[in-house]
């Protein structure tokens, strides 16, 4: 197990932000996650140590929002990002991350601007936002490349909200469906982890030892979204959205100038 204060005093709150985010409060949270515990080691070794602590947060959130969910979403979503997982795993020795969190952050800004768009034209007409219905081709696409981004750099949040927030589910429906949707794709994560070596002793005592902090963050976040009505839940959700897609472009931006 690692023994360094430094990299606790990066992991701690990072490991709680990431349980914020995967109780249903916002996905640009679960974003600093490993970019935190960077700080102290390779982000590749983070990623390792993160995605352990995801399953027991998946194993809460499950529980948690076990009432809430719309399977045609997963019946559309799921098959793309076993598709994305796959791609990941295939192309993992030559992908560099930073320019994959570029290309996210890109789509995810304009996917903003976008709704800002619509949200203006729509209060010119006093009314909100029309739900669309479910498009099953643009789900498989953007799920896919949640799998992918979710595989390289579990960032797997932007693309899947592109795709669901346009529905307007109940907050409680979004949320749970997207536990499932996330908690699916981390398990079959765990295999190519295994097969890249990158759960060793001291990653998997170091996620153990983080792991009480899961439950605790997760539920806290759970307990605002059940609170939150869908005016607030939805344009919340959209700056979190935006606020994802700086940090992405940032750390894309970061690369290519170095």
């Amino acid at each position: 197990m690692m023994t360094d204060p430094i990299f606790y005093a990066a992991a701690i709150p990072a490991v709680f932000l990431v349980g914020l985010s995967k109780g249903g409060f916002g996905g640009a949270m679960a974003l600093l996650g490993v970019p935190l515990m960077a700080l102290a080691i390779p982000p590749v070794q983070a990623a390792a140590i993160l995605l352990p602590i995801l399953i027991v947060m998946d194993a809460v959130t499950l529980w948690t929002w076990r009432k809430h969910w719309d399977p045609a979403t997963l019946k559309i979503m799921v098959p793309g990002a076993v598709i994305g997982i796959t791609i990941g795993w295939a192309t993992a020795a030559w992908i560099a991350d930073p320019v994959i969190r570029l290309i996210v952050g890109c789509v995810a800004l304009w996917f903003v601007a976008r709704y800002v768009q619509l949200t203006l034209a729509a209060r010119r007409r006093a009314e909100p936002p029309a739900a669309q219905g479910h498009q099953p081709v643009k789900g498989v696409l953007w799920s896919t490349l949640a799998g992918f981004t979710s595989f390289v750099s579990h960032a797997g949040g932007p693309p899947y909200q592109i795709y669901t927030l346009p529905l307007r589910q109940d907050p409680k429906t979004y949320t749970g469906t997207s536990v499932r949707f996330f908690a699916i794709v981390n398990a079959i994560k765990l295999a190519p982890y295994f097969a890249l070596g990158q759960f060793d002793a001291t990653n998997l005592s170091t996620s153990l030892a983080l792991a009480p902090i899961a439950p605790i963050a997760t539920l806290t976040g759970a307990y605002f979204v059940r609170r939150m009505k869908p005016e607030v839940f939805y344009p919340f959700m959209y700056a979190m959205v935006f606020l994802t897609s700086l940090k992405l472009i940032w750390d894309g931006l970061q690369y290519l100038m170095a």
